[in-house]
């Protein structure tokens, strides 16, 4: 285990408050300790003992840190060394630079998974660690991109070519057009493209 305080339960807030002062100062070296201290901090709502109402505040007035930076030390900690229990070695090696960026992604992923990304920040260049994680990034949204959006899309696109209007307008003159239309004929005609648009769907989802 890294080493870090042993007694924080034991800390008074104010001798909290000074420790975070002094290891801020060395940030990549500290970047254990205070990222404990932080998460104490954070968890416990001591900072509102000082007057804040909010974590983010009190780490910008008192300490010039960034709440997003502050927040990456905390979650670095609470889930590499707290939950993890990450030996001080592989911490060391991979630095807060990788961890951070590894972070959100271990923090979502199963326990077998977590050790994997944990050897790909300890063995990859922090350049080509970060291009991975974008590409895995690029690979999920892209998963996530629902098929109905992309036609509704093009259909409007196509739509407001062929009338020479905006979406706006378009709705106005999509509405002139079904004014007098047959209500049972639209259900039908809709039901049908529906369930063939989904099969063909079912289809290229299908291995």
């Amino acid at each position: 285990m890294i080493a870090k305080y042993e007694h924080l339960e034991t800390m008074t807030p104010a001798e909290k408050f000074s420790a975070v002062a002094n290891l801020k100062e060395k940030l990549e070296e500290n970047f254990v300790s205070l990222g404990q201290l932080l998460s104490e901090i954070k968890r416990s709502k001591i900072f509102r003992m000082k007057g804040y109402e909010s974590f983010k505040d009190f780490v910008e007035s008192e300490y010039s840190l960034s709440g997003s930076l502050a927040g990456k030390l905390a979650a670095v900690f609470d889930v590499f060394i707290d939950e993890m229990d990450v030996d001080e070695g592989t911490i060391r090696e991979i630095g807060f630079d990788r961890l951070q960026m590894i972070q959100p992604l271990v923090r979502k992923a199963d326990w077998a998974l977590r050790d994997e990304w944990v050897q790909k920040a300890e063995e990859m260049p922090t350049k080509d660690l970060r291009n991975h994680i974008k590409e895995l990034k690029k690979e999920e949204k892209e998963k996530e991109i629902d098929p109905k959006k992309v036609f509704i899309d093009q259909y409007l696109e196509r739509m407001t070519g062929i009338l020479n209007c905006s979406r706006t307008e378009l709705n106005y003159k999509l509405a002139l057009f079904f004014q007098d239309a047959d209500p049972e004929h639209v259900k039908n005609v809709v039901r049908e493209r529906q369930r063939s648009f989904e099969n063909e769907l079912n289809k290229e989802e299908s291995p």
